[in-house]
């Protein structure tokens, strides 16, 4: 397999309440016709974490206090993974075209954090209608929306 290369398409910006995704200007011209849909997938990269270290992380103690002892990076949302990508979908307030601004309300990632993808969320290729998940993390919200109100702190070790 031929190597490939990552480049950033932008940047995530944390300013308090104020939190939005900034585009580099040659990529903004990528954001025409994502009017209309409410939410977008933003694939980042965990760079505080991007290390060689870090990337031969493939296993680790019980992150989630109803886990199994021993789990496998693939099996978490962990940032220690061989290529420290992450995925959140997050609500689109409101889009900038000409600044390659978007206005979003949250996002688990900390300011100055590089974008590297952005894809509309599209139930039909996204959603899931009944997935199954192991008994342990059974209780957890079904929805984003319910999970910024669910007590995350109680299901953490960390």
């Amino acid at each position: 397999m031929k190597q490939g290369y990552i480049k950033p398409i932008g940047t995530i910006h944390v300013q308090g309440e104020n939190i939005f995704i900034e585009l580099e200007e040659a990529y903004r011209e990528g954001l025409e016709g994502l009017d209309g849909f409410s939410h977008i997938n933003v694939f980042w990269w965990f760079s505080e974490f991007d290390n060689e270290e870090a990337r031969k992380v493939l296993s680790g103690l019980q992150p989630y206090k109803q886990a199994p002892e021993v789990m496998g990076v693939f099996a978490t949302r962990s940032p220690l993974r061989p290529n420290p990508v992450a995925l959140t979908v997050v609500a689109v307030i409101d889009i900038d075209y000409q600044k390659g601004i978007i206005q979003i309300p949250y996002i688990d990632a900390n300011d100055g954090t590089p974008v590297i993808d952005l894809k509309p969320y599209t139930p039909s290729l996204d959603r899931v209608e009944n997935p199954i998940v192991p008994d342990w993390c059974d209780h957890w919200p079904k929805s984003v929306e319910k999970s910024g109100t669910f007590n995350w702190e109680n299901e953490f070790n960390f």
